[in-house]
């Protein structure tokens, strides 16, 4: 007799199935996991034996032999001691058969029979949805999972519990979703003193997810500007927070076992590796760019990152996802995030100074920027110098608009668009527009036209130069509340691409 159980094998955030299949016979006293376990998992029948010897459980002197199917499918992590421990019981009759094949099981075991939250309970919760089946899993990751609602998501303390409840002595009640409230906001737009010009870029990087590049001082408020970004984004709509939400459920970074609505803010430090970054390692896992998606990607220090680390950006920015290619994985995750990147105007940080500035300037300016390539520069929808705040300046109340006041434009912003990619599902903002589409909705007019090419033809802009003047010409077009792309739009629109010849 071969008892069943069923799993998932995760591969980037997709979760295929996995058949748990135990078969108890005769023969010299073993217990052997076959189908391409890895190290966690073949360590997974010492983990069993031990919490059923916990629970008064004795294993029988049989070959018991469990497999993994489809066996030429790599199994990975120690969310595969509940499946096999489910499978295992099945095969003793100690619960029922249809209860064990009825289910997707995962979790890790304690010596003890304790069970022990794992990562991807959210993308799991999917898989045993769309084959009509419940989840099982430790209790500490059923409000995650519960999140999917197609499928009913069983949270156990414990092995026992698990027991109980398929032998009806003591059932368990489905898991509730969990639910993040995100603490109130005490950073405000407001509190930058100044640097009028910077806000309104990043109001118009926030209503069209545009990539951010600015240059200034050490001081002058770059990372202030960043840190507040998310405060005039919009939150994230039901399906972006599930994507997210699957990928940081991957990552093991899901705070409390829910949802949050808020946008991810993510700023590796500029030593990051480019695993660390793009993803990678032994498992494929999603890096910075992928744990940013929906949201922003801030790289302080820009040109400090390596130069392979950066260029390794160019492909992900245009496809908004990334295929980490290992010898025995090929993993794509999403990563459609804005990029925010700032930098100083060079290496001592003082080039706009002439009284502090070293004696290489300005040669040493465009040393120091030139390690960012020009494909690279020319993928910064918005460039912009952050001039130093006077000391004067810093004394005087805050001034300007509140990050609620700026966020009510950009949710009215991105409703315009919402209903102009309505019925474009690979589109949902400004910045993913292309082709046909683009110049359609953001064609200007005659005078516009007659101007974009003066100045496209003045300055040299790159094809890609051009249309992604396009595209913030057309966000600014809309925080605006016009239909048409005007002069006005498109001059605004250059004024930020004019920072740096460079165009790739």
């Amino acid at each position: 007799m071969v008892a069943r159980a069923y799993t998932v094998a995760f591969e980037g955030v997709e979760a295929h199935p996995v058949e748990v299949q135990c078969a108890i016979t005769n023969g010299l006293p073993a217990f052997s996991i076959v189908g391409l376990p890895d190290k966690a998992v073949s360590e997974a029948r010492d983990r069993v034996r031990a919490a059923l010897n916990a629970m008064a459980i004795a294993l029988p002197s049989k070959r018991i032999t469990i497999n993994l199917s489809p066996a030429d499918l790599p199994k990975e992590g120690s969310h595969f001691d509940l499946p096999l421990a489910v499978a295992l019981l099945a095969a003793l009759q100690i619960i029922p058969e249809d209860a064990s094949e009825g289910c997707v099981a995962l979790g890790e075991l304690s010596l003890d029979g304790t069970l022990i939250p794992v990562t991807g309970a959210l993308p799991a919760a999917m898989s045993a949805a769309e084959d009509n089946r419940s989840l099982l899993c430790p209790a500490a990751s059923g409000p995650e999972a519960a999140w999917v609602g197609a499928a009913q998501v069983i949270g156990a303390n414990s092995l026992a519990d698990v027991v109980r409840h398929y032998t009806g002595q003591s059932p368990l009640p489905p898991a509730e979703p969990g639910e993040i409230t995100d603490a109130p906001g005490t950073k405000d737009l407001r509190d930058v003193k100044g640097q009028e010009r910077a806000k309104r870029a990043l109001e118009i990087a926030a209503a069209g997810r545009h990539h951010v590049f600015m240059v200034g001082s050490p001081g002058s408020g770059k990372s202030m500007l960043a840190a507040r970004l998310p405060t005039i984004l919009p939150p994230l709509s039901p399906q972006e927070a599930l994507e997210t939400s699957m990928i940081h459920s991957i990552a093991g970074i899901l705070d409390q076992g829910g949802i949050s609505r808020a946008r991810p803010f993510r700023e590796p430090h500029h030593t990051a590796s480019m695993a660390a970054i793009v993803g990678g390692g032994r498992r494929a896992s999603p890096g910075e760019i992928s744990l940013a998606h929906n949201g922003v990607l801030f790289l302080d220090e820009f040109p400090e990152f390596s130069r392979p680390v950066l260029e390794t950006l160019r492909q992900p920015i245009e496809t908004g996802e990334v295929m980490v290619a290992r010898a025995n994985a090929h993993v794509t995750y999403p990563c459609r995030f804005m990029l925010v990147a700032a930098a100083n105007p060079c290496r001592c940080g003082e080039m706009f100074d002439p009284a502090k500035a070293c004696s290489r300037a300005p040669q040493c300016g465009e040393d120091y920027l030139g390690r960012i390539s020009g494909p690279m520069m020319d993928r910064m929808d918005i460039r912009l110098e952050v001039p130093p705040v006077a000391f004067r300046d810093l004394d005087l109340p805050p001034s300007g608009e509140t990050s609620a006041t700026v966020a009510a434009r950009v949710a009215d912003a991105r409703t315009r668009q919402n209903n102009r990619f309505a019925d474009h599902p690979d589109m949902r903002v400004n910045a993913d527009a292309s082709g046909a589409l683009l110049e359609e909705m953001a064609a200007p007019d005659s005078e516009g036209r007659a101007f974009l090419q003066d100045i496209a033809e003045r300055f040299g802009l790159s094809a890609r130069g051009y249309h992604r003047v396009l595209r913030v010409a057309r966000t600014i077009a809309d925080l605006e509340g016009e239909e048409e792309v005007r002069k006005p739009h498109l001059a605004e629109a250059i004024s930020y691409r004019l920072l740096s010849a460079k165009e790739g």
